[in-house]
């Protein structure tokens, strides 16, 4: 086995975010609540885009984005609760 812990972290990371931000797609569907279906895409929009900077190494611009893609998961989730 490799024992580079950092590629498994990030797998981890992805697989839970992924999971987290398709919650949240899924309540704004089954619930209707169009705003937080929309908080949640853009949230998926900013991860996206923050694995194509990994693979083309920008690291500020990855922390960028996926500050951004946090962000609108924040918003997301306030939106679910009001």
């Amino acid at each position: 086995m490799n024992d580079n812990h950092e590629t498994y972290a990030v797998a981890v990371i992805i697989v839970f975010g992924a999971l987290l931000i398709g919650g949240m797609m899924a309540a704004g569907i089954a619930w209707s609540d169009r705003p937080v279906f929309l908080w949640a895409m853009g949230a998926a929009f900013f991860a996206w885009i923050a694995g194509h900077a990994v693979l083309f190494y920008r690291p500020r611009f990855y922390g960028l984005m996926i500050l951004c893609s946090t962000a609108f998961t924040l918003a997301s989730i306030v939106a679910l609760i009001r």
